[in-house]
């Protein structure tokens, strides 16, 4: 099955969680009281999701964390990317140079164009988006020949 850690889902349920509250900057605690995660779990996220500047974090009695950018300005890709580093369905369609069959290889550029539809599915979502509750019948729409996507 093809999926994205737990850490990495969790890490989208902080995100979400801290672009709730666009102009408050949230305790440790409180994000893990609300989101119901344990707190040394919300504390690696949010390290991990510092170090990928996706949140600004603050220090002192009031400190705490804020999101760095608007919600709408942070796709879903750049919370992946952050907990498990580029986007890549095989190794050879992340990056050249991971195979020692690159050049043989039948495949590649079909793998090459599936990692290229899903990367531009993820950047098409953003974090705004991922608060409003599902609408049925909403989909991402992706042209296979581009792997371009947009939202409907």
């Amino acid at each position: 099955m093809l999926r994205v850690s737990r850490l990495t889902d969790y890490a989208t349920v902080v995100m979400t969680c801290i672009a709730a509250h666009p102009t408050d900057v949230l305790s440790t605690a409180q994000i893990a009281d609300e989101t119901h995660l344990e707190l040394p779990t919300v504390s690696k996220l949010l390290k991990a999701l510092s170090h990928a500047t996706l949140v600004e974090s603050f220090r002192g009695v009031n400190g705490g964390y804020r999101l760095a950018r608007p919600a709408s300005e942070i796709s879903l890709a750049e919370i992946v990317e952050a907990l498990e580093g580029p986007i890549g369905m095989t190794e050879c369609s992340a990056a050249d140079g991971q195979c020692d069959r690159e050049s043989q290889c039948g495949v590649r550029g079909s793998w090459q164009r599936v990692n290229s539809v899903l990367d531009n599915a993820l950047r098409a979502v953003s974090l705004a988006e991922m608060l409003k509750p599902a609408q049925p019948g909403r989909k991402i729409a992706v042209t296979v020949r581009t792997g371009e996507a947009t939202t409907e």
